[in-house]
């Protein structure tokens, strides 16, 4: 059972990090129509990913201390998908509002990227800190069971990167890449919760 926790752990924390790298690459493309792709809108698009992050390790921390297990773990991420599908969704209208709101390109895209992207990052920050309070059994084990994970999250985040720039953002269009990252985190999630729920 604990080997069980573990992969799914990984997974979810592998394909997090894969996810939050093509949201915040496909916020970049997103936002560039309206508030161009200067260094200010990509300082914007990386100070609210960072910022999201940070909330989210902080808050990730503070939840895993309340009884972890996969089952929420999967929810974590499924509740990270669906806070994205507003920009699907609405996308257009909220750029076109602060746009209007906001000419300037630093304030304005600042502000899109956090009343589009803050709260899905803050949630895809809490995937990392509470997987490895479900990993972690003893303290001997502690330092590298927490440094896998990070390398898997991070490997993930790499490969969502590279993937994103250089092929899906050439083949398929921005919302479609979007979709297909939430159905993959929601479908992710739904499988884990079902196969950890008897462990509830």
């Amino acid at each position: 059972m604990a080997k069980k926790s573990a992969l799914w752990s990984y997974t979810i924390a592998g394909w997090s990090g894969f996810y939050v790298m093509l949201v915040e690459l496909l916020s970049g493309r997103l936002i560039a129509p309206s508030f161009g792709s200067s260094i200010y809108v990509w300082g914007s698009v990386i100070f609210v990913f960072m910022l999201g992050l940070s909330i989210g390790y902080l808050l990730g921390g503070i939840y895993s201390k309340y009884n972890p297990s996969v089952l929420k773990l999967c929810g974590i991420l499924v509740a990270s998908a669906l806070t994205t599908l507003p920009t699907v969704l609405f996308g257009t209208q909220l750029l076109d509002f602060f746009f209007n709101l906001i000419t300037d390109p630093r304030f304005g895209s600042l502000t899109t990227c956090l009343g589009l992207f803050l709260i899905p990052t803050v949630f895809a920050g809490m995937i990392s800190p509470y997987a490895i309070r479900i990993i972690v059994k003893n303290k001997e084990s502690s330092g590298h069971d927490a440094g896998y994970l990070y390398f898997i999250s991070t490997l993930g985040s790499s490969v969502g990167t590279l993937l994103t720039a250089f092929y899906l953002v050439l083949l398929f269009e921005i919302n479609t890449i979007f979709l297909a990252g939430i159905s993959i985190s929601v479908i992710l999630g739904g499988l884990g919760a079902i196969f950890n729920y008897d462990k509830e």
